[in-house]
């Protein structure tokens, strides 16, 4: 079976790199090395030896992955990874098998739903429901868990919609997943990246069949290093190591030295403060500019990550108003259709604020030109 294509990246591929404003982008500006690192850091890994190093990742990193951000975890609990992405690969193909079904949290980053249909098994959506504030649809997901479910996939917090799941909505989905005895798939990429600055506790704190897959691109603000990871069980984290062998085998030195850095107690609180910052910044910044379109869209303000996902009053497709705007204005935002949601649109609020106001200006200017507003 031929997979399909992700959309979602396949057109940020095409064409993020080819217009004045990228408002695609669902992280943060990327730090530098130089904003990164000490002097005395950089001159060390000019010093780093570029061999395959341990292809799960290296133990010092490994360790600072369990330790920093998981309870009751070591090194022997982690896979390091080429990206989240590959993480979410890894553990699809470990766990999962043909046949199986899997309950995916939509809308969601749609990497996990093409996998899993390429690899015969069968996923289904419970949703989050934008008359709700985006919260779950519990008895929705109740009512698509059997006997026959293997994994419940979530998004906490969430892409696209900047919904944190409350205490009591995680304990009933662990609830639920245990009366079946399914796994838990929990991509918590964006932990961390919090308005309010309380981190989001982790899925996998509360349940023991859960499988985390985070990484330093969205909430961390280095997106080019590639370092993702994948938290869980001793015998399935092992488990993954046989695809890892198949798919990249190991992420680089240089990204793994910089990974230690970045999750490191004199650095990390740093980094998630610069960002978190940001983004209250440039969501004040996005609700105003809505306010003053009146009714032609309609917003619920997200709680963390790096992007808002809004619903739009004008008649057109997602996919045509993109496609138009990138081409007369030089201005990308990433149709709803990407997620199965026609007639909204996401649009990155992590990158520095004056060009945020720059790419909305144009932005606003156009759609009213073009739609008589």
């Amino acid at each position: 079976m031929a997979i399909r294509t992700f959309e979602l990246e396949r057109i940020q591929s095409l064409y993020e790199n080819t217009v004045d404003y990228n408002l695609t982008e669902s992280g943060f500006h990327p730090f530098s090395l130089a904003e990164l690192l000490r002097p005395e850091q950089l001159e060390e890994m000019q010093q780093l030896t570029l061999g395959y190093g341990q292809t799960n990742g290296s133990i010092p990193l490994r360790r600072s992955i369990a330790t920093t951000l998981y309870k009751g975890l070591d090194e022997d609990n982690i896979m390091v990874t080429n990206g989240s992405s590959e993480a979410n690969f890894l553990a699809m193909h470990t766990l999962l098998q043909k046949g199986d079904e899997v309950v995916i949290m939509n809308p969601n980053y749609m990497q996990i739903w093409g996998a899993v249909e390429e690899m015969g098994c069968i996923p289904r959506a419970f949703n989050l429901r934008s008359e709700h504030n985006w919260a779950p649809d519990m008895d929705e997901l109740r009512s698509l868990v059997t006997a026959n479910t293997k994994m419940i996939v979530i998004c906490n917090p969430n892409n696209p919609t900047g919904y944190v799941l409350t205490e009591a909505e995680m304990n009933e989905m662990v609830e639920i997943a245990r009366s079946v005895d399914a796994w838990i798939y929990a991509d918590e990429v964006y932990r961390g990246a919090e308005l309010n600055y309380v981190e989001t506790p982790s899925f996998q704190h509360i349940y023991d069949k859960v499988v985390v897959s985070a990484g330093l691109s969205k909430a961390y603000a280095l997106p080019g290093i590639r370092i993702g990871w994948l938290a869980g069980p001793r015998t399935e984290i092992y488990n993954t190591w046989s695809y890892h062998d198949y798919t990249s085998i190991s992420t680089g030195i240089v990204s793994q030295f910089v990974a230690e850095i970045a999750l490191s107690d004199e650095v990390r609180p740093t980094i998630l403060k610069r960002n978190r910052d940001m983004l209250n910044k440039n969501v004040e910044i996005l609700s105003k500019w809505i306010a003053e379109h009146g009714d032609l869209f309609k917003f619920i303000p997200p709680e963390a990550g790096g992007m808002a996902f809004m619903k739009y009053n004008i008649d057109i497709n997602s996919t045509e108003l993109s496609t138009w705007l990138r081409k007369q204005e030089s201005v990308f935002i990433v149709p709803g259709d990407c997620y199965g949601m026609d007639g909204h649109i996401r649009i990155g609020v992590g990158e520095r604020s004056t060009y945020l106001i720059e790419g909305l200006t144009k932005m606003s200017r156009a759609i009213k030109e073009k739609f008589n507003l």
